[in-house]
């Protein structure tokens, strides 16, 4: 015996939603887990849980551009404002245009520890690390 089976209609799929892969598509400052940790330990050595880290990108190094950090206590007028869990990143417009999709790292290592900008934008960077192109 022979089992008969039924063609089914196909019918238009839905166009599925992309996948969250945890770093926005090109923009946004992200912050890893590791950052927000040690970032929110350093604020409250600092005893100003209000404030933030301002970063920003500047010409210089031998590659033409280098990353700046400090703190800051507020946002300037335009600012771009990320925050996860607390913490706050300050980014002035112009250097947002080089960090979009870049990701706020905490490596603590046997050779040092420190924050690493993991910057999509990158095309090459100089031997040192310190500066870079896009």
């Amino acid at each position: 015996m022979s089992e008969q089976t039924t063609p089914q209609t196909q019918q238009p799929q839905a166009a599925s939603a992309p996948v969250p892969t945890g770093k926005p598509a090109g923009k946004g400052i992200l912050l890893s887990d590791s950052a927000v940790k040690r970032l929110r330990l350093l604020l409250e050595q600092r005893q100003t849980p209000d404030a933030g880290l301002r970063l920003a990108v500047k010409g210089g190094g031998c590659s033409g551009l280098q990353y700046s950090m400090e703190w800051a206590e507020k946002p300037r007028e335009r600012d771009k404002i990320f925050e996860r869990e607390g913490v706050r990143i300050f980014v002035d417009s112009k250097s947002y245009l080089y960090l979009m999709g870049t990701e706020v790292v905490y490596e603590e290592t046997l050779m040092g520890s420190g924050f690493k900008l993991q910057n999509p934008n990158v095309k090459s960077a100089c031997g040192c690390g310190e500066s870079f192109t896009v």
